[in-house]
C-alpha cells in the first residue's frame, strides 16, 4: 500500500481545494446566518463544478462520471468536506451510486440525468420507528396486478427538499427465518408529483445549516414494476452492493473538516500570546495539539486503508465501519479541542469552528449510529470463533 498521492491524484486534491476555497468558502457565512442556500446561488455554483469537472466524479466514466478510483474519489470527499455541507452537496453534487443498478429506460430517466446534473435524487430508508433497525420499517408497498400500492412515511431524508425523485425503501412481504418473521424490502424509484407523494418540510437540525431533513408521506401511491430498482424483495442485496461506501464518503468529509479545525488552532496557538509567550508553548495547548494531529493521522491511515482494500475488492464491513467511526469521533474531539484552544473566539460565528462543532455532532448518528458501528466490528470479530 503506497500511501504517496500519484500526480493525477494531487492535481485532484488541488483542484478540488482550489473550488472549494474561492467559489464555496465565499458563501458560507450567507448561508450559515440564513439557514438558506438560495436555489439561484445553487444553480450558479453546480453550472460552475461542472465547467471544473468535479460534478459526479464519484460516477464510472461509461455513465459520463469522472471515474475516479477508490482512493482519488475520497480525496475529493476529504476537500469538499471542510465547508458548509449544503454548499458541497447541493452544488458539487455526487448521485447515489446505487443507481448503478437502473436498468432499461431507469438509466435515462433517472441515471444518466442525475450524473448530467438534470435531477437529483434523495434516499429514503428511515421511518420515525425505524431508524437503525431498518427491519422494523412500517411503511409498505402492496402488490396490484402489475403495480404496487405504497403507504408510509419517511422522515430526516436528506435534501429531499432539492431532488427530482427518492429511492424509497419498504417492506413488500415477509419471510419465516429460525427467529419469527422478517421482512422482505424493496427499493422503489419515486418520482416526485406523483399521486399520493407528498414532501414536508422536516425538523429545525443543530448540524449542517441549509442542508435539509425533510418528511416523505405515502397515501395510496401508485408505482409500476418498472420502478423497483433491482429485484423484489432483493432491496438489502441491492443496498450491500452499492451502498457500503458511503460511510467512507462520511469518514472523507470529517476528515476534512477536522483538518480544517487543526489549521485554525495551529495558527492561533502560534500567533496568540499570553504571560509573554505563544499560547502554543505552554503543555496545555502543546500537547492538545500533539494528540490532535496523532487521532487526525490514525483516522486518515484507516481510511485510506479501507479505500485501497475496497479497491482491491477484499474491504470488510468493519474495515469501513472502523474508518467511519474513527473519522467521525476525531472529528468530535478535534473541533471541541479547537473551541478551547482559542478561548471564547472559537464559539464566535467569524470562526467556521463553532459551525464545525455543530456540525461534527450529526456525524456520529447518520449513515448508522456511532453504537452501530461498534456493532459491526465486533459481530466480525466473534464469527471467526464461530460467535
Amino acid at each position: 500500500m503506497n500511501f504517496g498521492l500519484t500526480e493525477e491524484q494531487q492535481m485532484i486534491v488541488d483542484a478540488t481545494r482550489n473550488f472549494v476555497e474561492n467559489e464555496l468558502y465565499p458563501h458560507e457565512a450567507e448561508v450559515e446566518r440564513t439557514g438558506i442556500l438560495r436555489p439561484e446561488l445553487r444553480r450558479e455554483l453546480s453550472q460552475k463544478a461542472r465547467a471544473a469537472g468535479l460534478y459526479a466524479a464519484n460516477m464510472p466514466e461509461d455513465v459520463g462520471g469522472a471515474g475516479l478510483d477508490t482512493m482519488s474519489w475520497l480525496l475529493y470527499e476529504k476537500e469538499l468536506g471542510k465547508t458548509n455541507y449544503a454548499l458541497h452537496w447541493n452544488c458539487v453534487s455526487r448521485p447515489s451510486n446505487i443507481l448503478l443498478a437502473c436498468v432499461g429506460d431507469q438509466r435515462e430517466h433517472y441515471l444518466l440525468p442525475c450524473v448530467r446534473g438534470e435531477k437529483h435524487d434523495c434516499q429514503a430508508m428511515t421511518e420515525p420507528g425505524a431508524g437503525s433497525d431498518l427491519r422494523g420499517m412500517k411503511a409498505f408497498a402492496r402488490a396490484d396486478g402489475d403495480d404496487f400500492i405504497l403507504n408510509g412515511t419517511k422522515h430526516f431524508i436528506s435534501h429531499a427538499d432539492v431532488a427530482d425523485f427518492a429511492i424509497v425503501w419498504v417492506a413488500t412481504g415477509e419471510e419465516d427465518t429460525a427467529r419469527g418473521k422478517k421482512k422482505l424490502i424493496t427499493a422503489f424509484l419515486v418520482d416526485k408529483g406523483t399521486k399520493g407523494f407528498t414532501v414536508r418540510d422536516g425538523y429545525q437540525n443543530v448540524s449542517h445549516r441549509g442542508y435539509n431533513n425533510m418528511i416523505l408521506e405515502f397515501d395510496d401511491c401508485r408505482l409500476s414494476k418498472s420502478q423497483i430498482l433491482g429485484e423484489v424483495h432483493k432491496g438489502f442485496e441491492v443496498a450491500g452492493q452499492w451502498l457500503g461506501a458511503t460511510r467512507l464518503q462520511v469518514a472523507s468529509t470529517c476528515l476534512g473538516r477536522a483538518e480544517r479545525a487543526l489549521g485554525h488552532a495551529i495558527s492561533y496557538a502560534a500567533e496568540r500570546r499570553q504571560f509573554g509567550q505563544q499560547i502554543g508553548k505552554f503543555q496545555g495547548t502543546s500537547f492538545k495539539l500533539a494528540d490532535m494531529a496523532m487521532e487526525l493521522k490514525a483516522a486518515e491511515l484507516l481510511t485510506r486503508e479501507a479505500a485501497w482494500k475496497y479497491e482491491q475488492g477484499t474491504v470488510t464491513e468493519a474495515d469501513m465501519s472502523m474508518a467511519k467511526l474513527k473519522a467521525t469521533e476525531v472529528l468530535a474531539m478535534i473541533a471541541d479541542e479547537a473551541i478551547q484552544i482559542h478561548g471564547g473566539m472559537g464559539l464566535m460565528n467569524e470562526l467556521p469552528l463553532e459551525r464545525i462543532w455543530r456540525d461534527a455532532r450529526v456525524e456520529r448518528i447518520w449513515e448508522g449510529t456511532s453504537e452501530i458501528q461498534r456493532h459491526i466490528i465486533s459481530r466480525e470479530l466473534l464469527r471467526a470463533h464461530g460467535a
